[in-house]
């Protein structure tokens, strides 16, 4: 029989004490957190880019669901956008106060937004 993969200890303080995930999803959420940590300050990555750092090229919406779950005083989810088009990004939020939440941290780390509410990858998002 195979062997299952554990979770990560340190994952069960990243995900919200409210949220009940399964072994493998505890696993791969893990995978993105890490992603996450390594992200400067003023800098940003899509959830696709997440994703494939991570090792699941395809994943965005994984990542996005990783990030909705995760506790915010223990990850800069802040610094995970949605992509738009080209090389514009965009907060993905759809709830207007935690969409403004998101953008103000950023703005506080010298992320700027165009008027339309769009984030130059070129010039903000993170490169290794």
């Amino acid at each position: 029989m195979a062997r299952r993969a554990r979770p990560p200890k340190d994952l069960r303080d990243d995900v919200r004490d409210d949220v009940e995930l399964g072994d493998r999803a505890r696993v791969l959420y893990g995978e993105f957190y890490r992603v996450v940590r390594r992200i400067p300050r003023g800098r940003v990555l899509t959830y696709g880019q997440v994703a494939e750092l991570a090792g699941h090229a395809g994943s965005a919406r994984a990542a996005g669901a990783a990030m909705r779950v995760c506790k915010s005083d223990t990850l800069p989810w802040q610094r995970v956008i949605g992509k738009h088009a080209g090389n514009l990004g965009k907060i993905a939020i759809l709830d207007p106060v935690g969409g403004a939440i998101q953008r103000g941290l950023l703005e506080d780390e010298g992320v700027e937004f165009s008027d339309a509410g769009y984030v130059r990858l070129d010039l903000f998002g993170w490169r290794l």
